[in-house]
């Protein structure tokens, strides 16, 4: 039906209509309550005939509706207007990406940002426990500010019921014959639903590797004259390799996308924060991708935790505040983690925001996980009994495999090294390994280990730089690369000692000395300060300062004990 303009839908005037699809007519409206025009959506009257499929409306728009996130289309109200249930939703300027694409491809940044954005959303929405089902160019929208939202997100499963004889699964599935009727929505289908199948989370998973693939191409990665052949390319087919088609696109993007088409949905992503924390890490130089959990906790990360153990862990790490006058700015935090357990080691990529941390939460084994500044969950390493000793320029992690103590603070292993992709197994470089760290170029490494009952620092490996008969610990290049700074224990039952700096002709300089607690440190981005965490008083870790020239400050105190992990570059 058509609503007339000067029209009210309960307390809403019409304004003008919008646009009108199988979902519906979507009119633009004023709330004078407000004063603020909204989009309203009136949906078949057929709704109304069906009291479970109008009571299963109301119930998936009020879940709709408590949904808060900058991705998704925010939902305000729900009424009825002359049988006819309708949807009033937040009033959106620009174009659904569907539109978009038929001018053709979109550039492969600008098609990454889309992505990460519809991923984050879907992230938002699966955490609720709604799922789409119906994710298509035609569902999204691209706000004139550079947003991407979701419509529709909890009514498309209801525009077919779910006992119905056809059994596709298919939100929007036309019973026309027309080629042009249907694709729009079968081209996006998971195998499942497509099968008839339930169809969960993984589902729209599969249809945002169908959208990235058509943003990239500018073709549908399914296109076939027909519904049934499309179906049937989806069940048994891969689409075309971008690469081989001309299609410039990153290796990296290429396997996301394969990785989201699996037929299988356990072997696609298993959640869309995942694939949004891979998306943001290869378009910011570096790639994660999603696994399981390690299976030991070395004893110095556990050390590391300190009296957090009983405590949830406020934060992963910590972000520089800058350095403009003398007198300095406070550090700027922001909690990065939310559940109850124990921090290990953490390590920011290259892209300052991505942060690598190992963690044992809610009583479970230690992984390895990836997180981002604003994100709202991490991403799990599949890494064989690892830790995070350091990320290197181009992303190539140090880890230290089979971690196992050998003093109260001193945990040795493998070292190895493994791309933030994880799409390589790790490759051993060197055993007995307690730390190590890469150079700036992220051509020259640094460790630490023991050779004949002494502690040594070596870089490059073989190259003795200091050694003691005490521990060192938390080697780091400086921003330049010409020395490392360290700390260097007296003995290896504690953990008292000084932080030192020795440069490539291998004479060490003590900046400051008589600590006790010393454990964390990181040089500050622009090379002037080194920062730790200890404490002189016997009382909790305090973030220090200290120059090159030896000249301390406190840089940061707080009530409970701080271990600094690492200094963001921005």
């Amino acid at each position: 039906m058509t609503i007339a303009t000067g029209s009210r839908l309960g307390p809403y005037e019409v304004v003008s209509p919008i646009g009108a699809g199988g979902m519906g007519e979507v009119y633009r409206a004023r709330d004078p309550r407000l004063g603020r025009d909204v989009a309203i959506k009136v949906l078949p009257a057929s709704f109304s005939a069906d009291p479970d499929r109008l009571r299963r409306f109301e119930q998936e728009a009020r879940a709709a509706g408590v949904l808060n996130h900058p991705n998704l289309t925010a939902v305000y109200d729900v009424g009825e207007h002359e049988g006819s249930p309708y949807v009033v939703t937040e009033l959106l300027e620009g174009e659904t990406l569907g539109k978009r694409l038929a001018a053709g491809a979109l550039p492969p940044r600008k098609a990454t940002d889309v992505a990460i954005q519809i991923a984050h959303g879907l992230a938002a929405a699966h955490e609720k426990g709604i799922v789409h089902r119906d994710l298509k160019p035609e569902n999204l929208f691209l706000v004139r500010d550079g947003r991407v939202k979701i419509l529709d997100f909890g009514l498309a499963k209801l525009v077919r019921r779910e006992d119905d004889a056809q059994k596709t699964s298919a939100p929007t599935v036309s019973p026309g014959t027309e080629p042009g009727v249907v694709l729009g929505t079968v081209g996006y289908m998971s195998p499942e639903q497509v099968k008839g199948q339930a169809a969960d989370h993984r589902s729209d998973i599969f249809s945002l590797g169908a959208i990235l693939y058509e943003m990239l191409a500018g073709r549908r990665a399914f296109q076939r004259d027909t519904a049934a052949e499309t179906m049937t390319a989806i069940l048994n087919e891969d689409p075309p390799v971008l690469s081989e088609s001309g299609v410039k696109a990153a290796p990296g993007v290429e396997r996301i996308v394969q990785h989201c088409l699996e037929k299988n949905p356990s072997e696609r992503f298993q959640s869309a924060s995942d694939l949004a924390f891979d998306l943001q890490t290869l378009s910011s130089g570096t790639v994660a991708a999603p696994a399981e959990t390690a299976r030991t906790f070395p004893r110095r990360l556990w050390i590391a935790a300190g009296g957090a153990a009983l405590l949830a862990i406020y934060s992963a790490a910590l972000f520089w505040a800058g350095y403009r006058t003398r007198s300095q700015p406070a550090p700027d935090f922001q909690q990065l983690t939310f559940r109850r357990g124990l921090v290990g080691q953490a390590r920011f990529a290259p892209d300052g925001q991505t942060v690598v941390y190992a963690a044992a939460w809610d009583g479970k084994p230690i992984a390895v996980y990836s997180t981002r500044a604003g994100s709202i969950g991490s991403s799990a390493f599949e890494l064989p009994s690892a830790a995070i000793l350091a990320i290197g320029p181009a992303g190539q992690m140090a880890l230290q495999l089979g971690g196992h103590a050998t003093e109260p603070y001193v945990t040795s292993g493998t070292l190895a090294e493994s791309p933030l992709t994880g799409a390589e197994s790790p490759r051993e470089i060197l055993q007995g390994v307690q730390w190590a760290d890469w150079s700036p170029d992220g051509k020259t490494i640094a460790v630490v280990r023991d050779v004949g009952g002494r502690n040594r620092l070596e870089s490059p490996l073989g190259k003795v730089l200091f050694e003691t008969p005490g521990w060192i610990g938390d080697p780091r290049f400086s921003p330049s690369g010409d020395s490392i700074a360290f700390v260097s224990h007296w003995t290896r039952s504690g953990d008292m000692g000084a932080v030192m700096l020795v440069g490539k002709d291998g004479k060490p300089k003590t900046l400051s000395e008589g600590w006790s607690s010393l454990q964390g440190l990181a040089w500050r981005p622009d090379g002037r300060e080194i920062w730790f965490t200890a404490t002189k008083s016997g009382g909790n870790r305090a973030l220090q300062a200290v120059d090159l020239a030896g000249r301390l400050r406190l840089a940061y105190r707080q009530g409970g004990s701080l271990t600094l992990q690492d200094i963001s570059s921005q």
